[in-house]
């Protein structure tokens, strides 16, 4: 069992940034998939980061360039660097964990079994 715990969201106006945090605690294992989703009012739940254990990541085309997912293993948590903020990233970030590689993730949120409970983000124009 891994228990997930996110923060750092908030309101900023557009081309602002923020860094969102996850922390992890629970179980260890030596392989996981961390990730990063998002999901706007209305809106169906968008997968917008991965990265392995290796570190290797990948992102949607939507914040490629944009933001930056990334992880300190030793204090167990996972980050979530936006910049250049657009009022179309306003929704609730969650992170999720899974025992297994990224690569068979392939961004769909029934990959995962561990969830946060998301903290909002809100860009105002």
């Amino acid at each position: 069992q891994v228990q997930l715990v996110e923060s750092g969201g908030g309101s900023v106006q557009a081309g602002g940034s923020l860094r969102l945090s996850c922390v992890a605690s629970g179980s260890t294992y030596s392989s996981i998939c961390m990730a990063w989703f998002r999901q706007a009012s209305g809106k169906m739940r968008e997968w917008v980061a991965h990265i392995d254990s290796n570190g290797s990541s990948k992102y949607a085309n939507s914040v490629k360039g944009q933001f930056t997912i990334s992880q300190d293993n030793a204090k167990n948590t996972l980050y979530l660097q936006m910049n250049s903020l657009k009022p179309e990233d306003t929704a609730k970030y969650v992170c999720a964990a899974e025992e297994a590689a990224c690569r068979f993730a392939w961004g769909d949120p029934s990959f995962f079994a561990w969830w946060g409970q998301g903290t909002q983000v809100t860009v105002s124009s």
